[in-house]
């Protein structure tokens, strides 16, 4: 029988109070549905990062793989793009995506947040927050408490609006505020402490009538549920007894970086994790991500690829991944089957042998559940358990609904499947090619400044570029000039890349990298008697989206800027005046768009630029027949961005390839880590690109990609995706 815990009824008896009939409920062993017991299978699926054109067959795949909730977060900066001013159109269409998911017969689990983290764009809030009179970051700050709570006011109120809590008969059970802030809580002390409080007080108080969560927050308040987060969480106890013991996110994989290998995790060890958190308790788990997506446009975080496939069940096309896919479906079906057991006791533990571990759940109404384990890495164990014998692989768990017959066992894929593949379907395409100038400094758009200045503060993220222009004035008795010994430039930047040109030519490229954003340029440049111009164009890879106060981290040229070999010696030039313009011609033109593309002379044939850098390309093309899951290879190419007709596709950069050590068969036995597992090196971090069949035309489609490097787009074709 449960344990009986006064405590707990009071808490929930006042949680009860706090709705107009409380459906959801929980206890120390199960989420409680309108008087059901549930053990909860849940999968993230981000609405943005797929189309709504997708969105049901999406969520029915989930379905059809066993879960029974639907996880997403709530994007601030996609909804309120500026102060007042919402957007929740397409992609941003949440009612639309939470109303798809009650069709389908699945529950909702909302983290409103709004801090997302998710490896998106600053996180998941508006760029315009951080520009607030005084604000600063998930502390306790007044300016930032009143602008998040009048955005989750917003959601909340939209939500009651359209009857999606569950008492009000919608799908959401559960919402989240705030995101993974126990590590910021540690550091910040006091005022962390405070800001918490205070989130859940807020939370609470807009009474929507179902549990509140906070995820890795040790020091979550009542009511608030404290869940886990992690590769493995079976060890995660919830900090009161009587709350339910909640994974929000089994992480299925891990997020490809641009210059890093494609990490990967393999299905048994993903299962393992899952069953082993089960057996100890388990109420609630979720996969971070069931369906990763692309991160369309500029919405990556920092050095974030475009793709956000995450090793997920369903890849980023929305097919699915196999063999993980069909092996984690057989799991759900044996957890579902061993759920009366699960729900109604608790398991008794014992260890029959080294590294083995048996859990056995029985009910009063009879029923039976076993988990038998093996810990072991390397060796296969016979395990005896009521007088039958059971082989288990390595780290492996063997599920038996009934105690007797093992229907599932973790490291055992009965269903291989096969691994997606990229085909090319159209290829050759005619291009067209449009090379922008480097800008003036007495461009009609621009503005001097003295010294430098912090990218973000200049552009407000409306674009990744920024123009830095100055001059220097070379006398005709330098030495150099002579010599031929040219003199070198140094330019230290807080990130993400910057190319030198001068006097309109590219004299260089420097990039960082995710865990080292920042960058110094040391090149030699040729410089010549009079008026010489420096262009630095600093591009940006995304902001930050994770950190204590990431707000305050900065991009951009911020100096010093230094010119040695002069007959002076060193010439300063970070002090002089420099001229700013943001953005490229191209993007003020609108050249991704059909209208805008007419405003410039586009060549071809003989004229097209090859390998020349700030180069825009533009085709047509037909969409292929069928329904295939279509994609873009860039092999070729190496930064920039795509658009197709007009919608943006992401950012590209095949040039930057992968260094370091891959093992594409990797044993899935034993801890997993983000390092442990990767593939892809030697290769670009990415090659192909997403294309929504929902943004193509029967015929006369419009291709346009814009180099920063130069590459040469004869090698660019459409792929289908198939399994």
């Amino acid at each position: 029988m449960l344990r009986i815990n006064i405590l707990g009824l009071i808490v929930l008896f006042l949680f009860s109070l706090s709705s107009v009939r409380a459906a959801v409920t929980y206890d120390d062993k199960a989420i409680i549905i309108n008087g059901n017991r549930r053990i909860l299978i849940s999968g993230s699926i981000h609405y943005p990062r797929s189309t709504p054109e997708m969105w049901p067959d999406i969520i029915q795949t989930a379905k059809n793989g066993g879960l029974d909730v639907i996880q997403t977060y709530v994007f601030w900066d996609g909804h309120e793009p500026s102060p007042g001013t919402y957007n929740f159109e397409g992609r941003f269409d949440i009612i639309k995506f939470i109303k798809l998911v009650q069709q389908a017969g699945l529950y909702v689990n909302l983290r409103i947040g709004p801090y997302a983290c998710a490896e998106w764009n600053f996180g998941g809030f508006p760029v315009w927050l951080k520009y607030v009179p005084g604000i600063e970051f998930r502390t306790d700050n007044q300016p930032f408490k009143a602008a998040m709570q009048g955005f989750v006011e917003k959601i909340v109120s939209m939500m009651k609006s359209e009857n999606l809590f569950e008492p009000q008969g919608g799908p959401i059970i559960m919402s989240q505020i705030e995101n993974e802030y126990g590590p910021i809580e540690w550091e910040i002390g006091a005022p962390g402490k405070a800001y918490s409080a205070w989130a859940a007080k807020m939370a609470v108080g807009l009474d929507i009538g179902v549990p509140w969560i906070m995820c890795k927050q040790e020091t979550a308040p009542d009511p608030m549920i404290d869940t886990c987060n992690g590769f493995y969480c079976e060890g995660f106890t919830p900090n009161k007894p009587y709350k339910p013991k909640m994974w929000t996110e089994v992480w299925s994989g891990w997020y490809t970086q641009f210059g890093g290998a494609i990490p990967y995790r393999p299905a048994e060890d993903l299962a393992f994790s899952v069953a082993r958190f089960v057996q100890n308790n388990g109420s609630f788990f979720n996969y971070y991500m069931y369906h990763g997506g692309t991160n369309f446009g500029r919405t990556s975080g920092r050095f974030i690829a475009t793709s956000y496939n995450f090793d997920a069940p369903l890849d980023e096309y929305g097919l699915p991944n196999e063999p993980k896919w069909s092996h984690l479906t057989n799991l759900h079906k044996a957890i579902k089957q061993c759920e009366p057991a699960l729900v109604s006791s608790y398991p008794i533990v014992t260890w029959p042998g080294n590294n083995q571990e048996v859990h056995v759940f029985k009910s009063q109404s009879g029923a039976c559940a076993a988990f038998l384990s093996n810990y072991d890495p390397t060796f296969a164990a016979k395990l005896t358990f009521q007088n039958m014998e059971y082989d288990l692989p390595p780290w492996s768990i063997s599920i038996l609904p009934d105690c007797k017959t093992e229907v599932y066992n973790t490291a055992k894929i009965s269903f291989k499947g096969s691994k997606a593949k990229m085909t090319t379907v159209s290829s050759g395409f005619s291009w067209q090619s449009y090379t922008e100038n480097t800008p003036s400094a007495d461009d009609k758009d621009t503005l001097a400044m003295q010294n430098l200045w912090e990218q973000v503060n200049v552009t407000r993220d409306s674009s990744d570029y920024l123009w830095y222009l100055t001059q220097v004035e070379i006398a005709s008795d330098e030495g150099f000039l002579k010599s031929g010994e040219w003199p070198l430039l140094t330019a230290m930047s807080a990130g993400h890349v910057l190319h030198v040109f001068i006097n309109g030519r590219l004299s260089g490229t420097v990039y960082g990298s995710l865990d080292n954003p920042k960058l110094t340029y040391n090149g030699k440049v040729n410089l010549r008697a009079g008026i010489n111009k420096i262009s630095l164009l600093s591009v940006a890879v995304g902001l930050p989206n994770v950190g204590l106060h990431y707000e305050t981290w900065n991009a951009g040229v911020l100096g010093p800027v230094t010119l040695s070999g002069l007959n002076e010696g060193t010439a300063d030039l970070t002090k002089q005046t420099w001229t700013y313009k943001v953005g490229t011609k191209g993007e003020s033109l609108k050249l991704d768009s059909i209208a805008g593309s007419s405003s410039v002379q586009w060549v071809e044939g003989s004229l097209l630029a090859k390998k020349t850098p700030l180069t825009w390309y533009k085709t047509r093309f037909d969409a292929p027949t069928g329904n295939d899951s279509l994609g873009i290879d860039m092999l070729g190419m190496t930064k920039g961005e795509i658009w197709i007709n007009g919608e943006s596709i992401g950012r590209h950069w095949p040039g930057y390839t992968v260094k370091g050590k891959c093992n594409d068969d990797c044993n899935y036995a034993g801890t997993f880590t983000e390092t442990k597992c990767l593939t892809g090196c030697g290769q670009p971090s990415q090659r192909w690109y997403h294309v929504p069949r929902s943004w193509l035309k029967e015929s006369g489609n419009m291709l346009v990609v814009f180099e920063e490097w130069g590459g040469d787009p004869s090698g660019i074709s459409l792929v289908k995706r198939t399994a």
